[in-house]
């Protein structure tokens, strides 16, 4: 027999998650909010949540204040190449992980997993001198080569991998196929959830990255929205209608990414999670 949930409990439970719900999407509710408003009412007491006169003007203001065309075209470019290089490096290593036997297999993979432990700032000088010593500052190549490999990646992709039977690579193997014919048509289409997690966690890092640019793109012509963004604030003033509006503009691609793929998403999340 299936047992009742109890009702109260459930009623409960619903309430606890409309409230964190609420509680999560305050901040950006407040976001947008701000972003139709003057800088003098921006953080008026009490809020005004819905602005008595829209300042639609900010999202066009924004447009011609600063290059944020240039800034959003080197945005999408850098993050679509490092998104399908960080998919294409992490699969690969990963199947070599998960499906190819080689003596010390076990223990490259975890010293390779072990580098996420190690904060970014610590070898961020030594990286700063590589590519210097290379000429790659300040160009895209140089950032985009430092971001095509990801720990976390060939982590999650083997979690993946590891959940295809043996057998089926083994039939396929015999059948003639060979392994990068394997890996393309039989693991990766496998792990497809695991794929779409991995690039929606890479689009939202590198579109959000903001200490990279910052540290390694000096001219305006390189620079992204993220850096745009910090040319509204100034050392003695800062323009937070225009801040605001031009924040809401970075969140929709993010936001489109994750719809777009939130079902491969949470099943992405799952399986790779429980397997060992």
């Amino acid at each position: 027999m299936v047992k009742k949930k109890n009702p109260v409990k459930r009623a409960l439970l619903y309430i606890l998650l409309i409230a964190l719900t609420v509680i999560t999407l305050t901040p950006l509710i407040w976001m947008v909010s701000s972003s139709l408003k003057l800088d003098s009412d921006v953080f008026s007491v009490p809020i005004k949540w819905i602005p008595s006169d829209p300042q639609w003007s900010n999202y066009t203001k924004v447009w011609e204040k600063i290059p944020l065309l240039t800034f959003t075209f080197n945005s999408v470019k850098l993050t679509v190449i490092i998104t399908i290089i960080q998919v294409i490096t992490s699969s690969f290593a990963a199947y070599g992980f998960a499906k190819c036997k080689f003596k010390g297999r076990d223990v490259l993979f975890m010293l390779y997993v072990a580098t996420m432990a190690i904060p970014w700032q610590v070898y961020m000088l030594p990286q700063y001198s590589l590519m210097n010593s290379l000429h790659l500052v300040d160009t895209h190549i140089g950032y985009i080569l430092m971001q095509s490999f990801n720990a976390f990646g060939v982590f999650l992709m083997r979690q993946a991998f590891i959940s295809i039977p043996d057998e089926l690579l083994e039939a396929a193997r015999i059948d003639g196929l060979s392994e990068y014919g394997i890996y393309g048509k039989i693991v990766l289409p496998l792990s497809k959830a695991s794929a779409t997690t991995l690039i929606i966690f890479t689009f939202v890092t590198i579109w959000n990255d903001y200490m990279g640019p910052m540290i390694y793109f000096n001219t305006e012509t390189n620079k992204t929205i993220q850096l745009g963004i910090k040319m509204f604030i100034g050392q003695y003033s800062t323009e937070y209608g225009l801040v605001m509006a031009v924040s809401v503009l970075a969140l929709i691609p993010v936001l489109l990414i994750f719809l777009i793929g939130q079902k491969q998403f949470v099943q992405g999340i799952a399986s790779s999670g429980i397997k060992g």
